[in-house]
């Protein structure tokens, strides 16, 4: 692993912190499925081969890096936000209730949080936001991986419940069979059905009478 991935770490540990925790959250983007948040604290220095940004990882190299993230990890929490509450809340509100949820969850408490790019405002502990986090923090990237891995075996579970929509292939994401499934079936019960596809899929059902 890259030495300055644990540049950030250092730089707590070396203001006193001695629990310094990575939070990261996905599944802002989805038409479909939950908020997860992810918070990770690792021994500073721990190696693990591969740790990179989930987003430039394919699937099979996340579920390998989950495991060894929760084998070598000192405390590791998740916690996901689902679609009503995305809709009742907002997104920025969900995302705020994920990050806390999962840093409360942390069985060991955090002093000090890396967060990629945003703050925790609920989670009251000191912390610091990375720009561009997921791709320079390790902690951060540890937090994006566990959150990821989380919230893909959610859908994949959701593709079961609710078949035809195609969810454990795009997780919800607005590809354009996922887009034509919609059209085809109407929103299933997992939908963010405030977002604006659906609002306009509404309106078009209201004038069709």
């Amino acid at each position: 692993m890259r030495p300055r991935l644990w540049r950030y770490e250092r730089m707590a540990s070396a203001m006193g912190y001695h629990v310094v925790a990575g939070v990261d959250e996905v599944g802002m983007g989805p038409l479909a499925g939950p908020v997860v948040g992810g918070a990770v604290v690792l021994p500073i220095g721990v190696r693990i081969p591969g740790l990179d940004d989930s987003k430039l990882l394919n699937a099979e190299q996340r579920e390998r890096l989950d495991r060894s993230i929760r084998r070598r990890a000192l405390a590791v929490s998740v916690c996901a936000v689902d679609h009503a509450q995305v809709d009742t809340l907002g997104l920025l509100r969900a995302r705020h209730l994920a990050t806390a949820g999962a840093v409360a969850g942390l069985r060991i408490p955090a002093e000090y949080l890396l967060v990629d790019a945003w703050d925790v405002p609920d989670a009251h502990v000191a912390q610091m936001a990375v720009v561009r986090g997921d791709r320079i923090c390790a902690s951060i990237m540890a937090a994006s991986i566990v959150a990821k891995v989380a919230r893909d075996r959610a859908m994949v579970e959701y593709d079961r419940l609710y078949p035809g929509y195609g969810f454990a292939g795009h997780k919800g994401y607005a590809t354009p069979a996922h887009r034509a499934a919609i059209r085809r079936l109407g929103p299933s019960p997992i939908h963010r059905t405030s977002w604006a596809p659906f609002r306009e899929q509404a309106r078009g059902y209201a004038e069709l009478g």
